[in-house]
């Protein structure tokens, strides 16, 4: 199967479903130095005029040195399958890990951005904004619960530039 690039609007898919129950890789970087973390905290709609994805990344993730000195992430989504691989991308850092040898997950390299091979779904973002959480804007004190070590995560804005489905 091959990637076939659509309109983000015409996704016969639920962004909470996507993002909160199969999860995703958030990856960023280039060649020889790049990283991916999964997500299941993030979003998708239109900000400022722009179809958009958000995605919330802690201080002392590996992928965030990455996305912050990159124009360009991704968010790669599996349909619900290698949910064992997401699950290492998350719990192991890329500081001491190689994320793609130990799951067989392949980088592709696009334009300043990098996604992974095996996706159904990948969108690929122009890094536009972010914003730091501070337990000041909670509303909803329960919220706090989330940061017991204080490391409030950081929220990057990104305009889709690209959307990719396997066919």
């Amino acid at each position: 199967m091959k990637f076939n690039e659509k309109n983000i609007r015409e996704l016969n898919k639920s962004p909470i479903k996507l993002i909160a129950d199969e999860w995703a890789l958030l990856s960023a970087g280039k060649c020889g130095a790049w990283n991916t973390m999964t997500i299941s905290w993030g979003g998708i709609g239109e900000l400022w005029g722009k179809d958009a994805a958000f995605v919330f990344v802690r201080p002392q993730r590996y992928t965030r040195e990455f996305i912050e000195s990159s124009d360009m992430f991704s968010l790669s989504f599996f349909g619900g399958k290698y949910k064992d691989e997401l699950s290492l991308c998350g719990s192991k850092s890329g500081r001491d890990t190689d994320k793609s040898l130990l799951t067989g997950l392949t980088p592709v390299f696009d334009n300043g951005a990098v996604y992974i091979r095996q996706a159904e779904l990948v969108l690929v973002c122009r890094k536009m904004a972010f914003f730091d959480l501070e337990p000041k804007g909670f509303t909803d004190k329960k919220i706090e619960n989330n940061y017991s070590n204080g490391d409030y995560h950081r929220m990057y804005v990104g305009e889709i530039v690209k959307t990719l489905e396997k066919s």
